[in-house]
């Protein structure tokens, strides 16, 4: 267990600073159905998923008439729907792309992962390549975002359904965890669960709650961020193997105000690197490495639903965070995703219906 003042500050301890950059806020696109998540093809079209089943294409500002045909059928209900989108880094030769949605039906549904050829507007070959287990019942608590390891090895956050919040400890099952998989489904042999007779085979790390934000930075560190209950939002730093308490630690309470847990520490169990109290329901996460904001060189960007902003995290040489910001508040939106585009701006999709595409860029 790492130890660290930091895991247990909370938000209102940290200062308000300068964003460090001036910018301009400009409308990508309008008039969509409660956008999830945001992938960027070569050619310089947008793909977009809205949470009700459809995965829009928008192409010179213009969001197409009509959805993307082929891609399965998502359970809307709750919080489920259609969920992540992520290109393959090879998409130029290959034309893969990869979906995360709510499948089943309300009595028996899961999070899964299909993998197909996009050639124009329809999406070809399609395959589920990961059906987490077991089943559920209930609507909620999905995880869903996806991120390419540098090995090409691809993570895949997947929550504990809410009323299963004792699956997160549990290594036979795949809820309430994050999943490494090789982009066909297979399991990469190195999966550190993998010789365990008594933990599924594609655990790369365990006890969450519902990782809404994944992000891995261009030196292989892995960044996570999970809903935390009333309270005790979390950031996390991954490392393999690793358990991360939910629920027999946790800084936050049930909504009823009882404790989910009287520790918000155990040995065996890593520390978040922040946790934030009251929560601010993250969702999206983006580190920034492009080249039209220097001064943000490095820093995380989270979606924060409940305080209609995002959170800019200054990171030291140690890897921990010295500096929060609150960003982007004249939006008065709730935001669901954070993305940087390949021109180095900062995108951000609001949580609504009408939902809207922002791109963040320089001013001048």
């Amino acid at each position: 267990m790492r130890k660290s003042l930091l895991a247990i500050v909370a938000c209102a301890m940290f200062p308000q600073w300068s964003a460090g950059a001036d910018y301009k806020i400009t409308v990508v696109a309008e008039n969509l159905d409660f956008p999830w998540s945001l992938a960027f093809l070569p050619n310089g079209e947008l793909l977009v998923t809205e949470r009700n089943g459809g995965l829009r294409m928008i192409r010179d500002g213009q969001v197409i008439d009509y959805s993307i045909a082929g891609v399965p059928e998502a359970l809307v209900k709750g919080q489920g729907g259609l969920l992540d989108v992520l290109v393959d880094p090879d998409f130029a030769t290959n034309e893969l792309i990869y979906v995360a949605y709510a499948a089943g039906t309300p009595s028996s549904n899961a999070l899964e992962v299909i993998r197909g050829r996009l050639d124009g507007s329809t999406l070809y070959d399609v395959t589920t390549i990961l059906s987490v287990t077991p089943r559920k019942g209930t609507p909620h608590h999905y995880g869903g975002r996806m991120a390419f390891m540098p090995d090409g090895t691809l993570l895949i956050t997947s929550g504990e359904g809410f009323d299963y919040r004792e699956q997160a400890q549990q290594k036979d099952s795949l809820m309430g965890k994050v999943l490494r998989i090789h982009t066909d489904g297979s399991v990469p042999v190195d999966n550190p669960f993998v010789s365990y007779d008594d933990a599924r085979d594609e655990i790369f790390t365990y006890g969450h709650r519902n990782p809404q934000g994944i992000a891995v930075a261009s030196d292989g560190t892995v960044w996570m961020h999970e809903h935390g209950p009333k309270g005790g939002d979390e950031l996390n730093r991954l490392v393999a193997g690793a358990n991360y308490g939910w629920p027999a630690v946790s800084h936050g309470v049930n909504y009823t105000g009882e404790y989910v847990s009287p520790f918000t520490e155990a040995p065996g169990m890593e520390d978040p690197v922040v946790v934030w109290v009251p929560s601010i329901a993250p969702a999206g996460l983006a580190i920034y490495e492009g080249d039209a904001f220097p001064d943000w060189t490095g820093n995380l960007f989270v979606a924060a639903l409940v305080e209609k902003s995002v959170r800019r995290l200054v990171l030291d040489s140690n890897g921990e965070v010295v500096e929060q910001d609150i960003m982007f508040t004249e939006l008065d939106q709730r935001i669901r995703d954070v993305r940087v585009g390949p021109d180095g701006h900062l995108y951000l999709l609001s949580d609504s219906s009408p939902g809207t595409i922002y791109r963040i860029h320089p001013s001048e």
